[in-house]
C-alpha cells in the first residue's frame, strides 16, 4: 500500500494527527472557532468539531462559554495516550509547537504573486473604446 502521491516528495502524510494538528492550533489560539481551525489544520468543520469533543472527553481541553463564544483551555498535565510517551505531557510539546508557529508568523511573509487582471467582456470593451472615441470614460472602461 502505498502512503503518498507521485507529486509530494515523501508521501502525503503528516507526523501529527489530526487531534494533534487541532490541538496545536486550540493551544495557539484558544478563541479559535471552529471555522477558523478549520482550514488551517485542512479538515472539515465536522471533523474539526468531533475532535473538539473527543479531545475534551478525554481531559485534554475543556470548553468556556463566553456570550456567544467558546473559549478552549488546554490542559498542559495531561500525558500522551501512546505507550511509547509513557510519563510524557502534553504541555512541553505543545509550547515547542506554539513557539514555532509564532516564529513562523512574525516571520516577513514572502512577497504574493500579483492576481491576474480581470478580463472584460467583449461588450465592456467595446463600450470602453466607445466612450475614449468619443472623449469621455465609461463606467464600463473601469478595472
Amino acid at each position: 500500500m502505498c502512503m503518498g502521491s507521485p507529486d509530494a516528495p515523501g508521501g502525503s502524510w503528516t507526523l501529527l494527527t489530526g487531534h494533534g494538528h487541532v490541538l496545536v492550533e486550540i493551544a495557539r489560539n484558544p478563541q479559535a472557532r471552529i471555522r477558523d481551525i478549520s482550514p488551517v489544520v485542512d479538515l472539515t468543520e465536522r471533523t474539526v468539531q468531533a475532535i473538539v469533543a473527543d479531545l475534551e472527553a478525554a481531559g485534554y481541553i475543556t470548553r468556556t462559554r463566553i456570550g456567544r463564544r467558546t473559549r478552549y483551555t488546554v490542559n498542559p498535565d495531561n500525558p500522551f495516550r501512546h505507550s511509547a510517551q509513557e510519563g510524557l505531557r502534553v504541555g512541553p510539546v505543545l509550547d515547542l509547537l506554539t513557539a514555532m508557529a509564532d516564529v513562523d508568523a512574525s516571520a516577513p511573509a514572502a512577497p504574493r504573486s500579483r492576481q491576474p487582471r480581470r478580463v472584460r467582456s467583449s461588450r465592456a470593451l467595446d463600450a470602453a473604446g466607445q466612450a475614449r472615441a468619443q472623449g469621455g470614460r465609461s463606467d464600463a472602461s473601469r478595472p
